[in-house]
């Protein structure tokens, strides 16, 4: 990236925007964000050099502020409520285009029509995790409890079933146990999914969050952190594995102290 011009970040909800624009001023770029209405936190505003409220489909009104700011890389970052997709429209004329001539509506597709618009302006679409490479999972058992031989064949029988449902951009995490499927992510989100998956297993359920086969890597990574732990917690789960190198994993050393507590395994493969 160009030191001299400064870093776009479109910001959705979550922690993860926070993050990068911290990481952006550690390493002294200036950092134009664009939050979504209802989505981005209150406290990316403080740290950005210039901050606007974005809503969703409001393309032209965004490209135009990043280009007033001579931006030339943007990143993705952040979440927004899939649910949004059925309510009415409000963006502009150029976004309700875009919106209008998907022919489908799955998740990456989406993501990467919306980045194919902004390249037509000239910025450059960079990976999310650019400035915050330690973010992504490594490989093995993160925690002092390793799985058992049984979660183990669950996680075996689990992995290549949840490739199979991110093949189809449906989600991207699964729960098992006992090599039965109990719950496969779709528009709700993964929390709601380890809720509805941990109440049937009753117990010791298995998570596996994977990313998606030919997924575009610069947005939508699989993330987990604390909030997923707690969740898991909740309903009794005993395992979360990740796909390494291609899961962000937020705030990891409280991540992993949070599942040593409550001795929930993660690992990454």
């Amino acid at each position: 990236m160009k030191a001299k011009s400064p870093l776009g970040l479109i910001a959705g909800n979550g922690d993860f925007p926070v993050l990068i624009a911290q990481a952006a001023k550690r390493e002294g770029k200036r950092v134009i964000v664009a939050g979504y209405k209802g989505e981005a936190s209150r406290a990316l505003a403080p740290l950005a050099d210039q901050f606007f409220w974005v809503g969703l489909g409001e393309l032209e009104m965004l490209v135009r502020r990043f280009k007033g700011e001579g931006v030339r890389d943007i990143l993705l970052a952040g979440g927004v409520d899939k649910k949004k997709m059925f309510a009415p429209f409000r963006g502009d004329a150029r976004g309700r285009s875009l919106w209008e001539g998907l022919s489908q509506r799955r998740d990456d597709f989406i993501l990467r029509r919306f980045a194919e618009e902004l390249e037509k302006e000239g910025f450059r679409v960079r990976p999310s995790t650019a400035l915050l490479p330690s973010l992504l999972a490594p490989k093995g058992v993160l925690t002092r409890r390793g799985p058992t031989a049984e979660e183990e064949k669950d996680i075996a029988f689990g992995w290549p079933l949840a490739k199979a449902v991110g093949r189809l951009d449906i989600g991207q995490c699964l729960v098992v146990r006992d090599q039965a499927v109990l719950a496969v992510e779709a528009i709700e989100g993964t929390d709601e999914t380890i809720r509805r998956g941990g109440r049937l297993a009753r117990k010791d359920a298995v998570v596996i969050k994977v990313s998606k086969p030919g997924q575009d890597l610069r947005f939508d990574l699989p993330a987990v952190g604390e909030q997923t732990v707690q969740v898991m917690h909740e309903v009794k789960a005993r395992v979360l594995a990740v796909e390494a190198g291609r899961t962000v994993i937020f705030n990891r050393e409280a991540t992993i102290r949070l599942a040593d507590r409550y001795q929930i395994t993660i690992v990454g493969r």
